[in-house]
C-alpha cells in the first residue's frame, strides 16, 4: 500500500513539483494540495494522510501553530517542513513544535525523497549541520555564530525581528499583528535583551543587516525577495 502524502506549499510551481515527484515514487501518492492552513487542516481531515510535507511560508496560517496542532489532534500524521528558512534558526523551532524533519527547499529531490521516506518510518530526519548545532547546545556549548543569538527569541519575537529588518515600524507591526504598540515595544525590549544591543537604533541596524544577510540576494519562487515579500514572510507565521 502507497503512503498518503498532503503537499502544503504557496509556491504553485513548486507544490506542482513536489505533487508529480512523489506521484512518481512507487510507494508514494500525494493525496491533496493546500496553500494555507485552513484547507491543510481540511484535508488532514479528508484524505487521512501518512505524511504532510509543509513550508513555514503560506499564503495564510501560521505553519508553527498547525504543526502543534496537529501534534494534538491527529498525532498520526507524520509532518516533514520544507523550508527556505535558515535551518539553524527555524529547525529546532519546528521539530519542538512537533515536526519530524526539516529540509531546505535548495536540496536534491532524491534527499528530499530519503527525507520523506526516513519520517514515514518514524525517524527524524535533519541535516548534520543541525543535529551538531543541537549537540552543541546539549553539551552547553557556546551556540554557532551563524545564529547570531536569534535562536533565544521566541516564535513572536522573530516574527517581530523580521519585520523590523523589512523596516516596518512599531506601529505597522502592531497593525499587522492586530496588537498594541506598546506590545510590539515590549516584544522589542525583550529581543534587544537577548540579543546584547544597547538601544532601538541597534536594534533596527542589526535587524536590516541580518534581513539583508539572509533574504536580500536570495529570492522565494523564481522572484527577488521584496520590502512587501519579506513582510509576507514574516506575516504568513501569524
Amino acid at each position: 500500500m502507497k503512503s498518503r502524502v498532503i503537499v502544503v506549499e504557496d509556491h504553485p510551481v513548486l507544490s506542482d513539483g513536489l505533487r508529480q515527484l512523489i506521484d512518481s515514487q512507487p510507494d508514494l501518492a500525494c493525496v491533496g494540495v493546500a496553500d494555507n492552513t485552513s484547507d491543510a487542516k481540511r484535508l488532514a481531515e479528508q484524505c487521512k494522510p501518512d505524511l504532510m510535507v509543509l513550508d513555514l511560508r503560506l499564503k495564510a496560517g501560521d505553519a508553527l501553530d498547525l504543526i502543534k496542532t496537529l501534534r494534538v489532534e491527529r498525532p498520526e500524521i507524520k509532518v516533514l517542513v520544507l523550508s527556505q528558512y535558515d535551518e539553524l534558526i527555524f529547525a529546532e523551532r519546528a521539530l519542538r513544535a512537533g515536526a519530524s524533519g526539516y529540509i531546505m527547499k535548495e536540496n536534491a529531490t532524491d534527499e528530499v525523497l530519503r527525507a520523506v521516506r526516513k519520517v514515514l518510518t518514524g525517524e527524524l530526519y535533519f541535516s548534520e549541520r543541525v543535529a551538531a548545532a543541537v549537540m552543541q547546545r546539549s553539551l552547553r556549548e557556546k551556540p554557532t555564530a551563524s545564529g547570531l543569538g536569534l535562536e533565544r527569541l521566541s516564535d513572536r519575537e522573530l516574527q517581530v525581528f523580521q519585520l523590523l529588518g523589512a523596516s516596518c515600524s512599531a506601529r505597522e507591526i502592531a497593525e499587522q499583528f492586530h496588537l498594541s504598540r506598546k506590545t510590539i515595544e515590549t516584544h522589542c525590549e525583550r529581543i534587544k535583551h537577548k540579543l546584547s544591543l544597547h538601544n532601538a537604533a541597534e536594534l533596527k541596524q542589526f535587524a536590516r543587516k541580518w534581513t539583508a544577510e539572509n533574504f536580500g540576494p536570495r529570492t522565494v519562487g523564481g522572484a527577488a525577495i521584496t520590502k512587501r515579500s519579506l513582510k509576507e514572510v514574516a506575516l504568513s507565521k501569524n
